[in-house]
Formats: structure tokens, C-alpha cells, sequence
């Protein structure tokens, strides 16, 4: 590494000149883009399925690139196009998973999302031909069985892409809260882990993964992926799997921090939160006001936390290493970020999806209550593929 970055010891970092961004007038409407991973059913079993590829086939004269594959044949990928009107990206999200689901029947199969496979699956998993997932494979070993794991990402895109390591670090105090919003995989294996969020517990074996160090500039953060890269922890810039990074091929930030989203809202909801979360820092890094640094040790702790326990409970606040209400801090969050939301006009959308949640439970208190009325995982796999694609 050519630099040695400094100490994380201090609880921000020294206040950055203000500057423009953009015009310097109020920031226009970012744009916000979603990929979302699905597993593969075989509805009468409830098995997992290794006809990713197939599916692919099936659903692209349909989705075109909107649809891909990922590592494993258990799974496929959706996308949406960039969208500044989240009402758009909503009927997008609608209509591709329908689009997906109504593929995967024509084949026999369903698409459930979910974070981690409710039931047992075959090790080692099937690898999805290609060369760089063979590459994958043979560096990364049985690591690459845990690739089953699914993921919403979320890239919002930014005025000046050279700023999306200073939005990263003033977006990494709030990692914790975003796991405990989206926690959707409390079950792998055919048992509950006792984790809402397994996925984020099983990612972090990964060398590279997690919440992304602090970055002092741009040239910091190319200094550590050279080294990264240098040393083979990595094998490409496409496995950063940090919970945020600056986007290899596109101008966005893009925030991995999530388990797959159970239904359309949720992702919608997440989706919304994550763009004001930008914009707010954008407005800090227009302000010049210093990114709170957590110390990495209460950062990793308080993502453990958030988790296990999702939404239920206390949480660890990063910044003060004390326990908070868990709904306090997704409260305290929402209030942060109410600017952003409203000049996107999500304010409704946030507060009303946000109800829902303190009513209904995220996604994995939602599996549980599946689980609850026979104690069998066959009531969750079916719950989870009907709420994937609600009429």
C-alpha cells in the first residue's frame, strides 16, 4: 500500500472545506436503481433449483439485460433502469418480478426472496458456467457455497462520482440500522438460526466485506483495492463486497448492506431511505461538515447486533457504544434524513411504509409468523413466494 491510512480512534474526521456540487444550487433529484437476487423453488418439493441459467433464457426476451445470472445455479438477478420518480422504480420492480415469476412457472419453478435458503441445499452448490465464477470458485473455495445468499443492492447515482467515498463514510453509522430494517433470512438450512438477518452474519467471512474502512480521499481508496488486489483477497474490483462502494462501471454509490427484500414495498421502502441517506450526505459534503467515525470495533458490534435481533429490542448506537431502542434508531434515522425525503417527495411513502413495518415486522419477523401457525418451513417457503409476487 503506497499510504498508511490514520488512526479510527477519533469520533470524526477534521472538517472538510465546503464546496459545490453540481450547480451549487439544491441538489437535483438523484436516481435510484435496485438489483435484486432471488432463489429458485421447485414448488412441490420446496427443494432449491439449479436452473438459473434456463430461467435467464426463459425471462430475457421479456427483461433483456434486466435479468442475469449470479455464481450459483440456485439464483438469478433482476434489475431495474435508474429512476429519479420512485413511483416508477415501484411499478419496475412490480412488473419485472412478475415478468420473472411468470418465467420460472413456465419452467416448473418459482422465485422466492429471501436472504438465505430456508431449506437444505446441495454442497458444493452448482456453479453457474462462466469463467470468472470458476475462477471464483477455485480461489475462493467453500466460501463460494454461501454465495446462495441473496442480497438487494441499491445504486444511487451521484453529480460528481469522485465524491462517493466521502458520502461512504458519512453513510457507515447508519449500516446497523439499515441491516435491522431489512432483515429477511432468519432461517437456513431448514432451522432458524436465531438471527433475523443470517445473510450478514455468513457475508462477513468474506476477506473483503462488511462495513468499507474510513477513506481519507479517492486516492486512499484506490491505494487499499491495489493492495487488496495485489495480495489476492480479491480477484477483481467486482468482489468488493463491502456493504457500500463506489461503483466499478457506473456513476453511483451502491449500498449491499441488505438481505433480499420479502415484497415490492419493502424494496421500494429500502430504496427510498438509502437515496435520502445520500443526498443527505451530500448535503454534508456541500456543507463541508465532517463524517461521524465510528470506531470500527462498535461498527462491526452494532452490525452483529442489528443482525441478530433486527427491528425487536435494543440496538447498539455506533457512535456512543451505548443500547438505544432499535425503533428508536430507525426514528432517528427517519428524522435525519426528512429533508431529503421530502425535496424527493417520499416523505408519505417513508412514513406509511414505515407503520407497516412497526405493525407487520420486517421480513424476517414475517417468515417467523409463517413458521408459527404449523412449525414447518414448508409454511415459509410458501408464505415467501407468495409475498414475493403479491397480486
Amino acid at each position: 500500500m503506497r499510504s498508511e491510512p490514520p488512526s479510527e480512534s477519533a469520533p470524526t474526521d477534521a472538517p472538510t472545506p465546503a464546496r459545490t456540487l453540481g450547480s451549487g444550487q439544491a441538489l437535483a433529484p438523484l436516481t435510484v436503481g435496485v438489483e435484486e437476487e432471488f432463489l429458485l423453488i421447485e414448488p412441490h418439493s420446496r427443494v432449491l433449483s439449479p436452473h438459473g441459467p434456463q430461467l435467464v433464457s426463459e425471462a430475457a426476451g421479456e427483461l433483456g439485460e434486466r435479468v442475469g445470472t449470479e455464481l450459483t445455479g440456485y439464483q438469478v438477478e433482476l434489475r431495474t433502469d435508474p429512476h429519479t420518480c420512485l413511483k416508477e422504480a415501484d411499478a419496475q420492480i412490480r412488473s419485472t418480478r412478475t415478468a420473472a415469476a411468470r418465467a420460472a412457472a413456465r419452467l416448473g419453478l418459482r422465485i422466492a426472496s429471501t436472504g438465505t435458503p430456508v431449506p437444505s441445499q446441495t454442497t458444493p452448490v452448482p456453479i453457474t458456467p462462466g469463467a470468472r465464477y470458476a475462477r471464483s470458485a477455485a480461489h475462493f473455495r467453500a466460501l463460494d457455497d454461501e454465495q446462495t445468499a441473496c442480497a438487494c443492492h441499491i445504486h444511487v447515482g451521484l453529480p460528481d462520482p469522485r465524491d462517493a467515498v466521502h458520502v461512504s463514510n458519512h453513510l457507515r453509522p447508519w449500516l446497523p440500522t439499515l441491516i435491522a430494517l431489512s432483515a429477511n433470512s432468519p432461517f437456513e438450512g431448514g432451522r432458524d438460526t436465531g438471527y433475523a438477518s443470517w445473510r450478514t452474519i455468513t457475508w462477513g467471512r468474506w476477506p473483503v466485506a462488511g462495513p468499507p474502512p474510513y477513506f481519507e480521499s479517492p486516492a486512499h481508496f484506490d491505494d487499499v483495492v491495489h493492495t487488496l488486489l495485489e495480495t489476492e483477497a480479491l480477484i477483481d474490483r467486482g468482489g468488493l463486497y463491502w456493504d457500500i462502494r463506489p461503483s466499478h462501471h457506473l456513476p453511483t454509490i451502491e449500498i449491499r448492506v441488505a438481505d433480499a427484500a420479502l415484497t415490492p414495498d419493502d424494496t421500494v421502502l429500502l430504496a427510498a431511505v438509502v437515496r435520502a441517506l445520500t443526498a443527505t450526505a451530500l448535503t454534508a459534503l456541500q456543507a463541508g461538515e465532517p463524517a461521524p467515525r465510528p470506531a470500527p470495533e462498535l461498527l462491526r458490534a452494532a452490525c452483529w447486533r442489528a443482525a441478530r435481533d433486527g427491528l425487536a429490542g435494543h440496538g447498539i448506537d455506533p457512535l456512543t457504544g451505548r443500547l438505544a431502542l432499535q425503533t428508536g434508531l430507525v426514528e432517528r434515522l427517519l428524522h435525519t434524513i426528512t429533508p431529503a425525503l421530502r425535496r424527493h417527495e417520499d416523505l408519505d411513502l417513508v412514513r406509511e411504509q414505515w407503520q407497516r413495518l412497526r405493525t407487520e415486522g420486517n421480513g424476517a419477523d414475517r417468515q417467523r409468523a409463517a413458521y408459527r401457525n404449523r412449525s414447518s418451513t414448508h409454511d415459509v417457503i410458501d408464505y415467501v413466494i407468495s409475498a414475493t409476487c403479491p397480486s
